[in-house]
């Protein structure tokens, strides 16, 4: 059984809730608060789903996320990954670009992002917990 660490941030709950159903999608995950995480903490789990929306020119947060994020990505190759996070316009680029540079510190990505528009719908929850199950394949 894989242990999952479910690292976020959310400024209006939305990534918040979609990290719930992760949670609740996985069979052993551990929920973080992307201030309570930090890189040395990646080598305690088997794989680790990082929840953030998308914030400014379709961006990470940069003040919270993005500096524990980067410190991170060192940390992440041979490492089983999913993204997740909302955004409130914009098409989903940075969803793309992070994708990109999970790949390139050689993680894995274990399924497809799952990104949605504001609020989650029951859709975006039930894709959220379909990206927390895909650990245990």
């Amino acid at each position: 059984m894989s242990k999952i660490a479910v690292v976020y941030w959310s400024g209006t709950g939305n990534t918040e809730a979609m990290a719930n159903a992760v949670v609740e999608g996985a069979s052993d995950a551990e929920l973080f608060q992307v201030s309570d995480f930090s890189a040395d903490k990646v080598a305690e789990f088997d794989g680790i789903a990082f929840g953030c929306p998308a914030m400014g020119a379709e961006e990470l947060e940069d003040s919270e996320f993005e500096p524990v994020f980067a410190e991170c990505e060192a940390n992440l190759s041979g490492k089983k990954v999913a993204l997740f996070g909302s955004y409130g316009w914009g098409d989903g680029e940075w969803m793309r670009t992070w994708e990109e540079r999970v790949n390139n510190a050689g993680a894995s990505l274990v399924t497809e992002s799952v990104i949605c528009n504001d609020a989650p719908d029951d859709e975006a929850i039930e894709a959220c917990k379909a990206l927390g199950a895909a650990f245990s394949d």
